[in-house]
């Protein structure tokens, strides 16, 4: 029986690489550095926009990239976010079924707030929490056991799903059942090798993975 889903939100829910990319290649421009592909950048995320910019910058500029890339994204939020396909009416069957929902991101809450209220959708998830609200973000568990205890359901009673190899070694190190969804960062065949609960190739699959009472 499953009566909580997690979620992580960028690759898993919502395409959000457009306003990344625009960000970065802003904050790279500004500081005299050339731009990336958004091949280069996408293989970058998930692990929060600061070790983000110092992957390009370098841990001297990291500071001043930051802030340039915060101020930026702020507003590329606004038109380069959409819902990946099958993502919203995947939400509304979980809400129709009575499973309680939470997003777990690395990303931080002021812009993980932005796009799910741009979404329309902030009001679907029960907990919301986000990699500066925990001292250890994924791949760490914490977020994960710290979201079921405040729900108050058990782990065995959990599911998490994530698109990216850090997705599923939090999900690993939490102990709980995680899906791998091939709509991300990381390949299929790096989600494989990870062994997860399960792999699926659309959100939509999820439907059947989920046992109800």
């Amino acid at each position: 029986m499953i009566r909580l889903v997690i979620f992580d939100l960028d690759g898993t829910l919502v395409n959000a690489y457009p306003a990344v990319v625009s960000s970065v290649n802003f904050t790279l421009q500004k500081l005299g550095f050339p731009k990336k592909t958004a091949y280069q950048i996408k293989r970058a995320v998930g692990w929060g926009d600061k070790q983000l910019v110092v992957q390009f910058v370098g841990e001297e500029l990291a500071g001043e990239a930051l802030q340039l890339y915060r101020q930026h994204h702020l507003k590329a939020l606004e038109t380069g976010v959409r819902f990946l396909p099958g993502s919203r009416a995947l939400l509304k069957w979980c809400r129709a079924q009575g499973l309680m929902l939470a997003i777990a991101s690395n990303r931080p809450l002021m812009f993980t707030k932005v796009i799910l209220q741009g979404l329309g959708v902030e009001e679907m998830f029960d907990q919301v929490l986000c990699g500066d609200q925990v001292k250890k973000a994924k791949p760490y568990p914490d977020m994960l056991l710290s979201i079921c205890r405040k729900c108050k359901i058990k782990k065995s009673e959990t599911l998490f799903v994530g698109d990216m190899t850090i997705d599923l070694n939090c999900g690993a190190r939490a102990g709980i059942r995680t899906v791998g969804v091939a709509t991300g960062s990381n390949t299929k065949k790096e989600l494989l090798e990870l062994k997860p609960y399960k792999i699926i190739d659309s959100i939509n699959q999820l439907k059947t993975l989920i046992p109800l009472a």
